[in-house]
């Protein structure tokens, strides 16, 4: 493929991606399935055939692109979630009860089922079912922009913060767009314990430093990383002393993209979840002062560079699967990804929101329509690539050209499934809930 011929694709790429979000905004259609359908296409065109696409002999590469992209979608969710999590108020947790029981039962649940669907059905061994179950399990908050809350809200809000009301956001797009910037960071627990049994040798001890160190130490580091690099920011973009070293006055808003790299960077060195540390940074920066408009600004430009990297991935996801990415799928591969996205999640989801469910009319509560749709909309994604190719790059993995076709596969019937019923079921929700409060603003997705 020459040089010219790439600018080209890539130029006419962008511009669909930049169309798009504003043309299927009303229609069944969402801009990952046509991405990937681009993708196909150019994958059939004569050109550039010479390339390798295949995982196996990109690894580095595949997982540090899926890495950044992940990386600036957790700051984009982040920025965008207008819900107050006041640490000292229990009022202000029990308004997040859905996005905590989505975490600390539905995903359990979830990789429990697809462990086990990996290990009777598919015949894998434990370890590999394990790793499999981690890699599928986070919703993904690459691909799930229909399903989220939109911008941040710029309006001036002091009045209703005192009033201990400013809680007025779509629950539904609110509970999917925190359990996808929470989980992608916690499930890397689960992802370490596989590797470590494929290692071998796996003893109490182990499993003792498994649950120290990688569940509770390596959480707890990334969020305190994340809350004080968020908080650092937030002070020098809009409580600096000197009036030119805040960049809230100034209006720059790639201070969001400096905040990124830093958490991420000081949680990794520091041997923390890098994933965690920038959603809490980036929750943590919006919390420095709420209605400002220079919070849309920064999320105006991570929103875009998302955008980039998500046209990227998805055209790149869409060729390789023309050129042998789905080789090695088979009916086990297919049964995962159906039962994982049409059984597993689902019920899972429901288990978590609907026992001992909190009562709608609260806090944090959410009425039957609404606990099916969290529990259904669990996108799958950009953030499996990476998982599975951190897997693969630490340690030698048993069919892993199977594993790279069943999460390829498993990839493209979310996007499928829930790009065509997104548009549909949101709008459904929104003119049921304006019809219960005709006077509240319909709510949309990031778009």
């Amino acid at each position: 493929m020459t040089g010219a011929a790439v600018y080209l694709i890539l130029g006419l790429s962008l511009l669909l991606a930049t169309l798009l979000p504003h043309v299927t905004r009303r229609i069944a259609l969402s801009p990952p399935m046509v991405l990937v359908a681009v993708g196909l296409a150019i994958g059939l065109l004569p050109l550039g055939q010479d390339v390798s696409l295949q995982p196996e002999d990109n690894r580095d590469l595949f997982t540090h692109v899926a890495e950044f992209t992940v990386l600036v979608s957790l700051m984009g969710v982040g920025l965008a979630i207008d819900r107050i999590l006041d640490v000292r108020s229990w009022r202000s947790w029990r308004t997040w009860s859905p996005v905590w029981r989505m975490l600390l039962v539905a995903m359990p649940l979830t990789i429990l089922g697809t462990l086990l669907v990996g290990w009777w059905v598919a015949g894998l061994a434990p370890a590999v079912a394990l790793l499999l179950g981690a890699v599928l399990a986070p919703t993904d908050p690459v691909l799930a922009s229909d399903v989220q809350v939109g911008e941040p809200l710029t309006e001036d809000v002091a009045e209703a913060e005192a009033e201990d009301d400013y809680e007025e956001d779509d629950d539904i797009r609110f509970a999917l767009t925190a359990e996808a910037g929470l989980n992608d960071g916690l499930a890397f627990p689960f992802v370490h314990l596989a590797l470590l049994l494929l290692a071998g040798g796996f003893g109490l001890a182990d499993a003792g430093t498994w649950l120290g160190w990688y569940v509770v130490g390596k959480i707890a580091v990334g969020l305190v990383v994340g809350v004080g690099a968020g908080w650092l920011f937030g002070r020098q973009a809009f409580h600096a002393r000197n009036e030119k070293l805040r960049l809230a006055d100034a209006g720059e808003p790639l201070l969001a993209l400096a905040a990124l790299l830093t958490a991420y960077g000081a949680a990794e060195l520091v041997g923390g979840y890098g994933f965690l540390a920038v959603f809490a940074c980036a929750v943590r920066l919006r919390s420095s002062k709420r209605g400002h408009a220079y919070q849309r600004a920064m999320h105006g430009v991570v929103e875009r560079l998302e955008r980039l990297m998500t046209l990227l991935v998805l055209l790149v996801l869409g060729m390789a699967m023309t050129r042998g990415l789905l080789e090695q799928l088979d009916w086990r591969g297919i049964a995962v990804a159906l039962t994982l996205v049409l059984v597993i999640r689902p019920l899972a989801g429901y288990v978590a929101l609907a026992v001992l469910a909190r009562d709608e009319d609260e806090a944090g509560g959410l009425d039957r329509g609404e606990i099916a749709a969290v529990a259904f909309f669990g996108v799958r994604g950009v953030g499996s690539l990476y998982y599975l190719g951190y897997a693969v790059t630490h340690e030698h993995v048993p069919e892993e050209s199977w594993l790279w076709s069943t999460v390829a596969f498993t990839i493209i019937v979310s996007v499928l499934l829930h790009g065509v019923t997104a548009t549909p079921a949101m709008a459904r929700l929104d003119r049921r809930r304006e019809a219960e409060d005709p006077q509240r603003e319909p709510t949309g997705g990031a778009g």
